[in-house]
């Protein structure tokens, strides 16, 4: 069995649960995701089985899309729900409920910023866990991570019974960003503090929410469901082999690119058999594309 899953995970399970029901269902060892979501998150998540795991260093780094709710008034430790609250709740008459006040403040989000880590995140620093310094009670300092982002309202502001304020955003962001962190910042910027109330991930690079199937519908039906490796990558430029070079494919060796594409040295380029299927993953060196990730020997 080799492809890819679209999965909607569900609320309460983390990434991992996920790839453990997967590969139970599969029966195979070799599955994994291609980008985390917290548990309370929900959504599109990306799942490879079988030589597909190969491609997961090209799909982690994807461009993400999620539908969030946040909630102007106080803030948290994890700068989610699931945290504490950081303080009291801010009185009513400060936390904005005006469309366009809150459009235009999330306008300094909009572009490249530079976000820094939260420190209930799986990065490391020194080699240790943030989020295992943060349950300990420490600190630390952490670098700003360049990322890229679009954040839009997408409904109108609900003031609730308690004074607080929800906020319904569209956010398409590049791999590594941190939408609790957005949120939690957007609150600092409107100066009530905030927090991320829910989450749900709508796309993972082309493959979208409408296209994702739940664990329920997996259940006897996981290879019906797979994407094809060729589908996973199907963005990238591509090459295809012939007969004759498939022994240098296989033992990974370079292949005469020879006018078959036209790509700068450094892009990857995708190796196809003559049935279409994917046979290795190149990288562009002058008129070589050397193979670096090969799925077939």
């Amino acid at each position: 069995m080799i492809g890819g899953l679209v999965v909607d995970k569900p609320e309460g399970w983390t990434s991992h649960d996920v790839v453990g029901k997967v590969r139970r269902l599969a029966g195979t060892r070799r599955v994994g995701h291609t980008g985390t979501l917290d548990p309370f998150a929900t959504g599109v998540l990306l799942v490879c089985i079988g030589p597909a795991t190969r491609l997961s260093q090209l799909l982690v780094g994807c461009e993400k899309a999620y539908r969030g709710r946040i909630r102007l008034g106080w803030a948290t430790d994890t700068q989610d729900r699931t945290g504490s609250a950081l303080g009291e709740l801010a009185p009513a008459s400060s936390i904005p409920d005006d469309p366009a006040v809150i459009a235009q403040a999330l306008e300094a989000f909009n572009g490249e910023i530079d976000q820094v880590p939260p420190m209930y995140s799986a990065k490391k620093v020194d080699g240790r866990s943030l989020h295992k310094l943060a349950r300990a009670g420490r600190e630390v300092e952490r670098a700003a991570v360049r990322v890229r982002v679009r954040m839009s309202l997408s409904g109108a502001t609900i003031r609730n019974d308690d004074g607080s304020v929800d906020v319904d955003v569209d956010v398409e962001c590049s791999a590594g960003t941190y939408v609790r962190t957005l949120a939690h910042d957007l609150g600092a910027v409107l100066g009530c503090g905030a927090h991320l109330a829910a989450l749900r991930r709508t796309r993972v690079g082309r493959f979208t929410i409408e296209q994702a199937v739940t664990l329920e519908e997996l259940e006897g039906h996981v290879e019906e469901r797979l994407v094809a490796p060729a589908e996973l990558v199907a963005d990238i430029p591509r090459i295809h082999v012939r007969e004759d070079e498939l022994p240098d494919i296989g033992n990974g060796r370079a292949l005469v690119v020879d006018g078959r594409v036209v790509a700068d040295d450094g892009t990857d380029v995708a190796l196809l058999g003559e049935d279409g299927r994917l046979l290795a993953i190149a990288r562009i060196d002058g008129e070589l594309a050397r193979p670096r990730v090969v799925l077939e020997r």
